[in-house]
Protein backbone atom coordinates (compact mmCIF):
# COMPACT_ATOMS: atom_id res chain seq x y z
CA UNK A 1 0.00 0.00 0.00
CA UNK A 2 1.23 3.33 -1.17
CA UNK A 3 2.10 6.33 1.66
CA UNK A 4 -1.19 8.06 2.09
CA UNK A 5 -1.02 11.70 3.19
CA UNK A 6 -4.21 13.68 3.84
CA UNK A 7 -4.47 17.31 3.51
CA UNK A 8 -5.87 20.39 2.79
CA UNK A 9 -3.39 22.81 1.73
CA UNK A 10 -5.75 25.68 3.67
CA UNK A 11 -4.12 24.47 6.28
CA UNK A 12 -0.54 25.45 7.24
CA UNK A 13 0.83 22.11 8.92
CA UNK A 14 -1.08 20.31 5.95
CA UNK A 15 1.10 22.44 3.10
CA UNK A 16 4.61 21.93 5.17
CA UNK A 17 3.63 17.94 4.90
CA UNK A 18 2.96 18.78 1.16
CA UNK A 19 6.21 20.91 0.50
CA UNK A 20 8.58 18.52 2.57
CA UNK A 21 7.42 15.14 0.89
CA UNK A 22 7.30 16.58 -2.40
CA UNK A 23 10.99 18.45 -1.99
CA UNK A 24 11.93 14.76 -0.92
CA UNK A 25 10.70 12.93 -3.55
CA UNK A 26 8.96 10.65 -1.30
CA UNK A 27 6.16 9.09 -3.49
CA UNK A 28 2.75 9.64 -1.75
CA UNK A 29 -1.06 9.42 -2.32
CA UNK A 30 -2.88 12.85 -1.81
CA UNK A 31 -6.10 12.43 0.10
CA UNK A 32 -7.87 15.55 0.24
CA UNK A 33 -9.89 16.64 2.94
CA UNK A 34 -11.96 19.62 2.68
CA UNK A 35 -11.96 20.89 5.70
CA UNK A 36 -14.51 24.11 5.26
CA UNK A 37 -16.80 21.39 3.85
CA UNK A 38 -16.53 19.15 7.16
CA UNK A 39 -15.09 16.66 5.78
CA UNK A 40 -12.63 15.73 8.55
CA UNK A 41 -15.42 14.66 11.26
CA UNK A 42 -16.99 12.41 8.62
CA UNK A 43 -16.84 8.57 9.92
CA UNK A 44 -14.10 7.59 7.24
CA UNK A 45 -11.51 10.13 8.51
CA UNK A 46 -12.06 9.64 11.91
CA UNK A 47 -10.43 6.26 11.12
CA UNK A 48 -7.88 7.74 9.86
CA UNK A 49 -7.39 10.31 12.43
CA UNK A 50 -9.55 10.51 15.68
CA UNK A 51 -8.04 14.30 16.41
CA UNK A 52 -10.09 15.12 13.42
CA UNK A 53 -7.65 17.44 11.71
CA UNK A 54 -5.32 17.28 8.85
CA UNK A 55 -2.69 16.50 8.41
CA UNK A 56 -2.57 12.97 8.71
CA UNK A 57 -0.75 10.23 7.51
CA UNK A 58 -1.28 6.30 6.91
CA UNK A 59 1.53 4.33 6.49
CA UNK A 60 0.32 0.56 5.33
CA UNK A 61 -0.96 -0.26 9.40
CA UNK A 62 0.82 2.23 10.30
CA UNK A 63 -1.09 5.77 11.47
CA UNK A 64 0.33 9.04 12.04
CA UNK A 65 -1.16 12.90 12.92
CA UNK A 66 0.64 15.96 13.99
CA UNK A 67 2.45 17.84 11.23
CA UNK A 68 5.76 17.37 13.10
CA UNK A 69 5.57 13.93 13.70
CA UNK A 70 4.75 13.23 10.47
CA UNK A 71 8.02 14.87 9.06
CA UNK A 72 10.36 13.68 11.49
CA UNK A 73 9.24 9.93 10.56
CA UNK A 74 9.46 10.21 7.05
CA UNK A 75 12.92 11.71 7.60
CA UNK A 76 13.53 8.89 9.35
CA UNK A 77 12.33 6.10 6.99
CA UNK A 78 13.39 7.81 3.73
CA UNK A 79 16.63 9.27 4.82
CA UNK A 80 16.22 12.94 3.93
CA UNK A 81 19.13 15.11 3.61
CA UNK A 82 20.80 15.68 7.15
CA UNK A 83 19.86 19.36 6.82
CA UNK A 84 16.10 19.14 7.34
CA UNK A 85 16.73 17.27 10.70
CA UNK A 86 20.24 17.79 11.47
CA UNK A 87 22.46 15.30 13.60
CA UNK A 88 24.60 17.72 15.15
CA UNK A 89 23.16 17.67 18.32
CA UNK A 90 23.71 21.73 18.63
CA UNK A 91 21.61 22.35 15.07
CA UNK A 92 19.46 20.03 15.88
CA UNK A 93 18.31 21.58 18.91
CA UNK A 94 18.37 24.61 17.51
CA UNK A 95 15.19 22.65 15.06
CA UNK A 96 13.77 21.68 18.51
CA UNK A 97 13.74 24.98 20.00
CA UNK A 98 11.62 26.72 17.31
CA UNK A 99 9.22 23.49 16.52
CA UNK A 100 9.08 23.77 20.72
CA UNK A 101 8.32 27.59 20.64
CA UNK A 102 5.46 28.33 17.41
CA UNK A 103 2.54 26.21 18.88
CA UNK A 104 1.72 29.05 20.97
CA UNK A 105 3.71 31.69 19.24
CA UNK A 106 3.57 32.52 15.44
CA UNK A 107 1.51 29.92 15.04
CA UNK A 108 -1.48 31.03 17.46
CA UNK A 109 -0.88 34.73 16.29
CA UNK A 110 -1.16 34.14 12.57
CA UNK A 111 -4.07 32.35 12.37
CA UNK A 112 -5.93 34.44 14.75
CA UNK A 113 -5.07 37.49 12.51
CA UNK A 114 -6.04 35.74 9.36
CA UNK A 115 -9.19 34.40 11.21
CA UNK A 116 -10.34 38.35 12.38
CA UNK A 117 -8.65 39.74 9.24
CA UNK A 118 -10.88 37.52 6.26
CA UNK A 119 -13.10 34.42 7.59
CA UNK A 120 -14.93 35.90 11.09
CA UNK A 121 -15.97 39.39 9.15
CA UNK A 122 -18.15 36.86 6.29
CA UNK A 123 -19.16 34.31 9.24
CA UNK A 124 -21.18 37.61 11.29
CA UNK A 125 -21.18 39.62 8.25
CA UNK A 126 -19.32 42.64 9.77
CA UNK A 127 -15.75 43.81 11.06
CA UNK A 128 -14.54 42.73 13.91
CA UNK A 129 -13.63 44.94 17.22
CA UNK A 130 -10.96 47.05 16.44
CA UNK A 131 -9.11 46.73 20.07
CA UNK A 132 -9.03 43.16 18.95
CA UNK A 133 -7.74 43.04 15.62
CA UNK A 134 -5.09 45.59 17.16
CA UNK A 135 -4.21 43.58 20.00
CA UNK A 136 -3.34 40.27 17.37
CA UNK A 137 -1.71 42.53 15.21
CA UNK A 138 0.78 43.52 18.25
CA UNK A 139 0.56 39.51 18.89
CA UNK A 140 1.72 38.79 15.59
CA UNK A 141 4.47 41.60 15.31
CA UNK A 142 5.64 40.51 18.59
CA UNK A 143 6.36 36.70 17.29
CA UNK A 144 7.82 37.96 14.25
CA UNK A 145 10.29 40.12 16.11
CA UNK A 146 11.15 37.06 17.95
CA UNK A 147 11.64 35.34 15.00
CA UNK A 148 13.97 37.62 13.23
CA UNK A 149 16.10 38.69 16.95
CA UNK A 150 16.03 35.56 18.52
CA UNK A 151 15.77 32.51 16.10
CA UNK A 152 17.57 34.21 12.85
CA UNK A 153 19.88 36.52 14.72
CA UNK A 154 22.39 36.65 11.68
CA UNK A 155 21.86 33.25 10.34
CA UNK A 156 20.78 33.05 6.92
CA UNK A 157 18.39 30.21 8.11
CA UNK A 158 16.92 29.12 11.80
CA UNK A 159 19.94 25.99 12.27
CA UNK A 160 22.48 28.09 10.35
CA UNK A 161 23.43 27.80 7.06
CA UNK A 162 21.07 25.39 5.38
CA UNK A 163 17.19 25.12 5.72
CA UNK A 164 15.66 22.86 7.94
CA UNK A 165 12.06 21.63 9.32
CA UNK A 166 11.55 24.86 11.90
CA UNK A 167 12.35 26.91 8.20
CA UNK A 168 9.44 25.08 6.90
CA UNK A 169 7.10 25.49 9.71
CA UNK A 170 7.85 28.99 9.93
CA UNK A 171 7.24 30.15 6.58
CA UNK A 172 3.80 28.23 6.33
CA UNK A 173 2.89 29.97 9.23
CA UNK A 174 4.00 33.19 8.02
CA UNK A 175 2.23 32.63 4.80
CA UNK A 176 -1.09 32.69 6.47
CA UNK A 177 -1.57 36.06 7.42
CA UNK A 178 -0.24 37.36 4.26
CA UNK A 179 -3.32 35.61 2.76
CA UNK A 180 -5.22 37.72 4.11
CA UNK A 181 -3.73 40.74 2.51
CA UNK A 182 -1.49 41.51 5.36
CA UNK A 183 1.78 42.38 4.32
CA UNK A 184 3.94 41.12 6.87
CA UNK A 185 6.88 41.55 5.25
CA UNK A 186 6.79 45.13 4.63
CA UNK A 187 9.25 47.46 6.79
CA UNK A 188 10.92 43.73 7.57
CA UNK A 189 14.00 43.49 5.80
CA UNK A 190 15.64 40.77 7.53
CA UNK A 191 12.34 38.11 7.45
CA UNK A 192 11.85 39.21 4.22
CA UNK A 193 15.37 38.13 2.84
CA UNK A 194 14.87 34.68 4.82
CA UNK A 195 11.60 34.50 2.93
CA UNK A 196 13.37 34.70 -0.24
CA UNK A 197 16.21 32.16 0.73
CA UNK A 198 13.38 29.99 1.93
CA UNK A 199 11.29 30.15 -1.08
CA UNK A 200 14.93 29.62 -3.29
CA UNK A 201 16.03 26.46 -1.19
CA UNK A 202 12.53 24.84 -1.83
CA UNK A 203 12.01 26.21 -5.13
CA UNK A 204 9.63 28.71 -6.25
CA UNK A 205 7.81 26.46 -8.50
CA UNK A 206 6.75 24.06 -5.23
CA UNK A 207 6.43 27.07 -3.18
CA UNK A 208 3.91 28.92 -4.90
CA UNK A 209 2.15 26.02 -5.94
CA UNK A 210 1.69 24.92 -2.13
CA UNK A 211 0.78 28.22 -1.50
CA UNK A 212 -1.66 28.93 -4.03
CA UNK A 213 -4.76 28.53 -2.36
CA UNK A 214 -3.94 30.32 0.55
CA UNK A 215 -2.64 33.29 -1.75
CA UNK A 216 -6.29 33.35 -3.55
CA UNK A 217 -8.42 33.66 0.16
CA UNK A 218 -9.61 36.64 -0.42
CA UNK A 219 -10.77 36.09 -3.83
CA UNK A 220 -12.11 32.93 -2.38
CA UNK A 221 -13.67 34.96 0.77
CA UNK A 222 -15.74 36.98 -1.68
CA UNK A 223 -17.66 34.49 -3.59
CA UNK A 224 -18.28 32.35 -0.59
CA UNK A 225 -21.25 31.97 1.24
CA UNK A 226 -21.09 32.76 5.01
CA UNK A 227 -23.93 29.84 5.75
CA UNK A 228 -21.55 27.56 4.81
CA UNK A 229 -19.03 28.79 7.89
CA UNK A 230 -21.89 29.15 10.50
CA UNK A 231 -21.16 25.40 11.88
CA UNK A 232 -17.81 26.36 13.10
CA UNK A 233 -18.97 29.76 14.62
CA UNK A 234 -19.12 28.44 17.83
CA UNK A 235 -16.02 27.28 17.99
CA UNK A 236 -13.95 30.14 15.69
CA UNK A 237 -16.02 32.66 17.95
CA UNK A 238 -14.42 31.04 20.75
CA UNK A 239 -10.98 30.70 19.81
CA UNK A 240 -10.75 34.39 18.15
CA UNK A 241 -12.81 36.35 19.70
Amino acid sequence: MALELYLDLFSQPARSVYIFAKINNIKFDFKKITLFAGEQYGDEYGKINMMRKVPAMRDGEFYLAESIAIMMYLSEKFQTPDHWYPTDIQKRARVNEYLSWQHTAVRMHGTRVFWLRLMIPKMLGEEVPKDKMAAALEDLDGSLQLIEEKFLQDRPFIAGNDISLADLVAIVEIMQPVGSGLDVFEKRPKLSGWRNRVRAAIGPELFDEAHQIILSAQEMVKSMDGSTLQPFKPKILRLFL
